[in-house]
C-alpha cells in the first residue's frame, strides 16, 4: 500500500513538473497570467468610469446682473463641469443638437428679481438624455450647485435659510463615490475567469493538437491524477495573476482595501477552482485550439462580463435574466470581491457566495473528472 501511494506521489510530481515545464517555455501562459490582468486593468481602471467628470455644460444668461453673474461662476470651480457661456437659448440648443453639450442651464431675464420671490428664481435646465445615467448625474449635479450658491448666498446676505427638512447625505462604503472603487475590484473576477476558463482550455486543447495527450494516455496515471497534474500547476499561475491583479487594484489604482487577506485568499482559491473547473470541462469537448477559445469567450468571459454584476446592476435586469445569473460563478466573486474591498468581511455576503463557488467548483471538476476518458474515442 505504501509503494502504491508512492508511486502515485511519484507520477503525480512528475505531470506537475511536465506542466510546470510547459508553462515556463510557451510565453503564451505567461501573457494570459501577468501580461492580460495588467493590460485590462490599466485598460479599464483609466480608460472606463462611470463618474460625470468635465460634462461641457451650455450657459445662457437673458439678463445680465450680479446674482446671475455670481451663480454663472459657481460653476467654474467645479470639477463636474466644463462651463460655456453662450448668448441665446437657440445657439445653446443648437449645441445640444450637435453633441457639443451635455446640458443647458438658461437664466431668464427676470432671473435677479424673481431670487428675491419666496416661490424661487426661474432656473431652467435641459439635459442630454440619450444616456439615462449621466443625465441623472447632471441633474444631480445642477442641483447640488444651485443649493450650494443659494447657501452662500444666504450667508453673504446675512440671511438664514430655513428649509423645511434639511438632508445631511452620508455615503457609506464608497465615501469618494468613485466608479472606479467598484469597477476595478469587479474587473478581478473576470480576469480570473479568463486566466482559468481560457489558459486551461488552450493548453489542453493545444495537448490533443500537438500529439502529446496521446502519448500521455497510455502511462499508468489515473483519471484524478492526470487532472490533478493540470490543475496544480495553472492553480498557481492564476493565484499569482490574482496577487498581481489586487497589488495594482490598490496601490496603482489607489482602491482601498478593508476586508481580510486570508479571506480573499480563500475565496479567490474557490473562485479559480470553479474557472479551471470549467476550462477544463470545454477542454473535454473541444479538441482545438480556436473552438475551445471560442467556447471559453462566449460561455466564460462574455456571461461574466455582463451578467456578473461588474458593471450592469443584477437588481436592474429582467426577472428572467437574474435567474440566469445565479449559474454564472463570477456573480458570486464579484459580490465577495466588492465586500472585501469596500465594506470589509461581512460574513452575511461572504459565506453563502463562498459556498456557492464551492458548489460549482465540484459541479465543474465532477463533469471534467466523469467526461475524461483514458481512451482516444
Amino acid at each position: 500500500m505504501t509503494g502504491l501511494a508512492t508511486r502515485r506521489r511519484m507520477r503525480l510530481a512528475g505531470l506537475m513538473r511536465k506542466e510546470t515545464l510547459q508553462i515556463v517555455r510557451d510565453p503564451s501562459s505567461i501573457s494570459i497570467a501577468f501580461v492580460l490582468p495588467i493590460v485590462l486593468l490599466l485598460l479599464f481602471g483609466y480608460g472606463i468610469s462611470l463618474d460625470a467628470r468635465a460634462v461641457p455644460l451650455a450657459l445662457v444668461v437673458e439678463a445680465p446682473s450680479a446674482e446671475a453673474d455670481g451663480f454663472v461662476a459657481s460653476f467654474g470651480g467645479s470639477p463636474f463641469f466644463a462651463p460655456r457661456k453662450l448668448l441665446s437659448r437657440q445657439e445653446a440648443e443648437a449645441a445640444l443638437f450637435r453633441g457639443e453639450v451635455s446640458a443647458v442651464v438658461v437664466l431668464s431675464d427676470d432671473f435677479a428679481r424673481r431670487l428675491r420671490d419666496p416661490r424661487g428664481a426661474p432656473l431652467q435646465v435641459i439635459v442630454n438624455g440619450v444616456d439615462a445615467n449621466t443625465a441623472r448625474l447632471i441633474s444631480g449635479y445642477v442641483g447640488g450647485a444651485w443649493r450650494v450658491w443659494l447657501e452662500q448666498l444666504g450667508r453673504a446676505r446675512g440671511v438664514e435659510l430655513d428649509p423645511p427638512i434639511e438632508l445631511v447625505p452620508r455615503v457609506w462604503f464608497n465615501a469618494a463615490v468613485r466608479s472606479r472603487n467598484f469597477l476595478v475590484p469587479g474587473l478581478i473576477a473576470i480576469i480570473m475567469t479568463l486566466i482559468g476558463a481560457l489558459l486551461t482550455a488552450l493548453v489542453v486543447a493545444r495537448e490533443w493538437e500537438r500529439g502529446t495527450m496521446e502519448a500521455l494516455l497510455v502511462t499508468p496515471v489515473t483519471r484524478a491524477e492526470l487532472l490533478a497534474g493540470k490543475l496544480g500547476p495553472y492553480f498557481v499561475l492564476g493565484m499569482g495573476g490574482m496577487a498581481l491583479s489586487v497589488g495594482m487594484a490598490v496601490w496603482l489604482f489607489d482602491v482601498p482595501f478593508r476586508g481580510s487577506i486570508a479571506v480573499l485568499v480563500a475565496t479567490s482559491a474557490l473562485f479559480m477552482l470553479a474557472s479551471l473547473g470549467m476550462g477544463l470541462l470545454i477542454s473535454t469537448a473541444a479538441r482545438n485550439q480556436f473552438v475551445a477559445g471560442q467556447i471559453a469567450i462566449i460561455v466564460a468571459f462574455l456571461p461574466a462580463f455582463i451578467l456578473s454584476g461588474f458593471i450592469f446592476d443584477i437588481t436592474s435586469m429582467p426577472a428572467a435574466v437574474q435567474v440566469v445569473t445565479h449559474v454564472i460563478a463570477a456573480r458570486y466573486f464579484v459580490a465577495i470581491l466588492q465586500t472585501l474591498f469596500l465594506a470589509g468581511d461581512v460574513w452575511s455576503v461572504v459565506v453563502p457566495n463562498a459556498l456557492a463557488m464551492a458548489v460549482m467548483a465540484a459541479v465543474f471538476l465532477g463533469l471534467t473528472w466523469r467526461n475524461t476518458r483514458k481512451t482516444l474515442e
